[in-house]
């Protein structure tokens, strides 16, 4: 099994019906060229490694690995869908009297905690970094996955908010995805200058909590029904006017 990396890895599936033996096959052949290609780029680099190689390694087809794989970048950062499933959920799935950026904190600091690729705090991903700094097309499609997940937490944001009109939960979702890019980057600028993850774990927490901090303050969500009443129980807050 290919080590755990932010761009790849084992990870666990929602609970959901018994794959079929078609599907486990699909899923066995996707990871099976996942780990091939996982293990050609850690040894000789992204762009020194052809798809027709990966594909021999795998004993498949060409064609296979593009079925699985649309870009040959998506056999190495092949966890941006993840991404975006975990924080779409977070947001959708959240309590009625949780703000969006409430449930994204959660989110982030219960990932942090089982040491998720997704925290950054960990000692095995610099050299998965390195390589996707020594890769033009790498830093391009991480660029384009950033993208990705801020255009679908903006959709999230957007679809539950009690006023969904207007750019505010967009904007608020660009500004979340900026913060907490903030963070990760500083996290892994220090792991790849040679502190470890016991070293800047706690920093890393902290520096979440303060971006989120900042972001509440920033953003601050409209309370719900529940918390205020609804709209008719409430008194106006406009002075009547007189004629």
């Amino acid at each position: 099994m290919i080590e755990e990396t932010p761009g790849r890895g084992p990870r666990k599936g929602a609970a959901g019906p018994a794959p079929t033996l078609r599907e486990r096959k699909k899923r066995e052949t996707r990871q099976r060229i996942s780990d091939e290609a996982t293990m050609l780029f850690m040894a000789r680099g992204f762009d020194q490694v052809t798809v027709a190689e990966i594909a021999k390694a795998a004993q498949v087809s060409t064609m296979t690995v593009f079925n699985h794989f649309p870009r040959k970048e998506d056999l190495f950062l092949d966890r941006i869908p993840e991404v975006v499933d975990l924080v779409t959920t977070a947001v959708r799935g959240r309590a009625a009297e949780e703000s969006p950026l409430a449930a994204l904190r959660a989110l982030l600091l219960r990932l942090l905690d089982q040491g998720h690729p997704l925290a950054a705090v960990g000692d095995r991903y610099p050299h998965f970094w390195r390589i996707v700094l020594d890769s033009p097309a790498l830093r391009a499609r991480a660029r384009e996955g950033v993208e990705e997940v801020e255009l679908a937490l903006g959709d999230a944001m957007h679809s539950s908010a009690h006023q969904a009109e207007g750019p505010g939960p967009r904007f608020a979702a660009a500004l979340t995805v900026a913060a907490y890019r903030c963070v990760y980057v500083t996290t892994a600028r220090r792991l790849l200058a040679g502190d470890s993850a016991a070293d800047v774990a706690d920093d890393h927490r902290a520096r979440l909590n303060e971006a989120f901090d900042a972001l509440e303050r920033a953003l601050p969500w409209p309370a719900t029904a529940a918390q205020n009443g609804t709209e008719a129980d409430q008194p106006s807050a406009r002075p009547s006017r007189t004629r």
